[in-house]
């Protein structure tokens, strides 16, 4: 195996050869001095979290939300449930189409942060008032109307699954947050 004792430091044609170097380098070396450490980004740790995906979760849920209940309102009287009368599965998927889309935008613009958390924060709420509202209809449901039952225990699940990816957001969201001195 062969061996050289080579100096690393960068050696210019300036210097006066020593006594063991009679000739003129033809190569430079460089040695690095120190490490320098990448700048993190504003949001660097949320965003290796990937917040987008939950965000585009959010936005199918929602387009499921409002096809579902473009179904009921075509197929159902507006007094027969709750769910219909109050257009419950519209106002959730649209509000959660929202949260996906600022989510998905918080990683082009991070002073989207606090938006993001409150309207997650508030989609939250619309979830458990909206939950209610159905879990009364399927409390009081018409054994005759078997079809709408399972879209709306679907629509129910569906918005469970919102729920819960508004939650993780917004805990992701919350740890996040300027403290004060910053």
């Amino acid at each position: 195996m062969a061996c050289a004792d080579i100096n690393m430091e960068i050696q210019g044609a300036e210097e006066a050869p020593g006594p063991e170097d009679k000739k003129e380098p033809l190569i430079s070396y460089y040695q690095a001095s120190e490490i320098m450490l990448d700048a993190k980004g504003p949001l660097h740790d949320l965003l290796q979290k990937q917040p987008a995906v939950l965000g585009s979760l959010q936005m199918m849920c929602g387009l499921l939300s409002v096809g579902v209940g473009v179904l009921f309102a075509l197929t159902q009287e507006m007094a027969q449930s709750l769910f219909t009368l109050f257009r419950l599965s519209h106002l959730t998927g649209s509000l959660f189409i929202i949260a996906g889309l600022l989510s998905n935008l918080l990683f082009k613009y991070p002073r989207l942060l606090p938006v993001c958390f409150f309207v997650n924060c508030g989609c939250i709420t619309v979830a458990a008032v909206a939950a209610a509202l159905i879990s009364t209809d399927l409390a009081h449901w018409n054994p005759q109307n078997k079809h709408h039952l399972k879209i709306e225990t679907l629509q129910f699940l569906v918005l469970g699954l919102e729920a819960i990816l508004s939650v993780v957001l917004c805990f992701w969201f919350w740890k996040e947050r300027p403290t004060k001195g910053e």
